[in-house]
């Protein structure tokens, strides 16, 4: 993608789409699902939680139902074209994608230090990063459930990497939440599905709406 083809026309007033219905169900629907996995996975690991919790394997089925279901919305959403497109955007690395990274780690907050297409670099490493981790959540998951299925060898290490990994994508979401909390336009983009073109042109002036 290259920085001349991808350049933004003139400023002008209004809004523009920045999301479809399907994006947007499936970013909720995932982030339900989301949400119910970290508060069970809460309740079954925290003793001071778990003590508030009377019926342990109800919250233990519905962590590993909720965990199952998690990847459910993004196969369903395949069916829909602007999300295709859009995993297609989050796929591509560019060179505006590393300066947008440098000036990040410089904390060189200027607008113009940080060229984006209709993703940026955060963006697109935060998505790639919580979607390998919920495979292995999953696939670790799994070897914890079929124990009759693997040695305890397998599942000693599954149970090792999902508790560990689980900490670390808690960590990752507060951020992930923190980060939206400060940027009301872009909550408003994943709510509605619009954004101030003002905002698109400033935030990420290499996206063609």
């Amino acid at each position: 993608m290259s920085l001349r083809a991808d350049a933004p026309a003139a400023p002008a007033t209004g809004q523009v789409r920045r999301f479809s219905p399907a994006e947007r169900w499936i970013h909720r629907t995932t982030a339900a699902l989301m949400g119910v996995c970290v508060v069970t996975a809460a309740f079954l690991y925290v003793p001071q939680l778990a003590e508030v919790v009377g019926r342990r394997e109800l919250v233990v089925r519905v962590h590993e139902c909720a965990g199952l279901a998690l990847p459910v919305p993004v196969l369903l959403g395949l069916a829909s074209r602007a999300f295709r497109a859009d995993l297609g955007r989050l796929n591509r690395f560019g060179p505006h994608d590393r300066r947008w990274l440098r000036a990040a780690l410089r904390r060189d907050k200027r607008h113009a230090s940080r060229p984006a297409g209709k993703f940026n670099a955060g963006q697109k490493i935060y998505a790639a990063w919580i979607a390998g981790a919920t495979l292995v959540m999953l696939g670790t998951g799994l070897l914890m459930w079929f124990t009759h299925l693997t040695p305890l060898k397998w599942r000693t290490s599954a149970t090792f990497v999902h508790d560990w990994l689980a900490l670390t994508i808690g960590v990752v979401l507060a951020g992930h939440i923190g980060m939206a909390l400060g940027d009301p336009e872009a909550r408003r983009g994943l709510r509605t599905g619009l954004v101030g073109r003002w905002w698109a042109e400033r935030e990420h002036p290499l996206w063609r709406p």
